[in-house]
């Protein structure tokens, strides 16, 4: 039997990408899909049922079920429409799959508060919009999987992204949030951050040789290799796995860390401005973080 044979998905920004090849593999593995895409630019503009339509007409062609909705998920009402399409066309969902996004990159002195709010709001707003919109009838059934993308933009850093950065960290919180809360009912979330190249990445202008070699290893890491984890991560055999971090580089899979304490200084006095400086600065110096981007921490091809 196929891993996901009478279960519903939904998968937003599906009709593209990283969204589509896992709807495509979700479908081929037996679950009816919602393709949710409004058919945006890379940078959030404009709308085309075009690329939702394309990724349901595949899959049916291919003999499986899916239904488009073109909704977008910064709008609860929106959002809630993707989550009772499955409920309507299909009777039931049983995983939600956050991968909508957009770009606005820019260097932090030049972002602008449209930048900052668009970013945030597909991101970070989206990926609660549909949650919150699911969790009823997880709760009722006693079952159900989030799967949240973020990105090593935010778990690492990255230069002119702090719009992206910020919600792609927003998410682990919020993912962690309901792992806690929903674990009692057998509902669990976790999330992955891609390695893949996609058009969102296409729009990031390389500037220097490091950066044309980057593109160049990006392009080696096709959308279809997040999907298995995604799959998995949907179906059954993923019951005890909750509150983690994921991250998929072409046919490397990684478990990320959490942040936890590395260092503790005690003072019985307590402490001063100048002791700080004196005592506890030369203690934590070493300890200290980087200023680190995913290409330090990842500077081998993908394999």
């Amino acid at each position: 039997m196929a891993m996901l044979e009478g279960r519903v998905v939904t998968i937003t920004g599906a009709g593209r990408g990283i969204g589509r090849e896992i709807a495509l593999l979700c479908a081929r593995e037996g679950a009816a899909v919602v393709v949710n895409d409004p058919g945006v630019s890379s940078e959030g503009e404009g709308s085309d049922a075009g690329p939702a339509a394309q990724t349901v007409a595949d899959i049916q062609a291919a003999g499986g079920q899916a239904h488009a909705n073109t909704a977008s998920v910064t709008d609860p009402i929106g959002a809630a429409s993707i989550v009772e399409d499955a409920v309507r066309h299909f009777g039931r969902i049983d995983a939600v799959v956050n991968n909508a996004g957009i770009l606005r990159d820019r260097i932090w002195h030049k972002m602008s508060h449209e930048d900052w709010r668009a970013v945030i709001d597909v991101h970070l707003n989206g990926a609660f919009n549909v949650s919150k919109a699911a969790t009823p009838y997880f709760r009722e059934q006693g079952s159900g999987s989030f799967i949240h993308f973020t990105s090593t933009s935010g778990l690492i850093g990255n230069f002119g992204q702090a719009n992206y950065s910020a919600a792609k960290l927003g998410i682990v919180g919020l993912s962690q949030s309901i792992a806690l809360d929903m674990a009692r009912l057998g509902i669990r979330s976790n999330c992955i951050a891609p390695f893949a190249w996609s058009r969102m990445i296409a729009t990031i202008p390389p500037t220097t040789p490091e950066e044309v070699a980057r593109v160049e290893r990006m392009k080696t890491m096709t959308a279809d290799k997040i999907a298995p984890l995604v799959a998995f991560l949907a179906s059954d055999a993923s019951a005890e796995v909750t509150n983690q971090i994921f991250a998929v580089r072409k046919n490397e899979i990684f478990l990320f860390s959490k942040p936890r304490p590395v260092r503790s200084l005690h003072r019985s006095e307590g402490w001063s401005a100048e002791t700080i400086a004196s005592d506890l600065l030369p203690a934590f110096r070493t300890s200290f973080s980087a200023l680190e981007r995913s290409t330090d921490i990842f500077p081998w091809d993908p394999v």
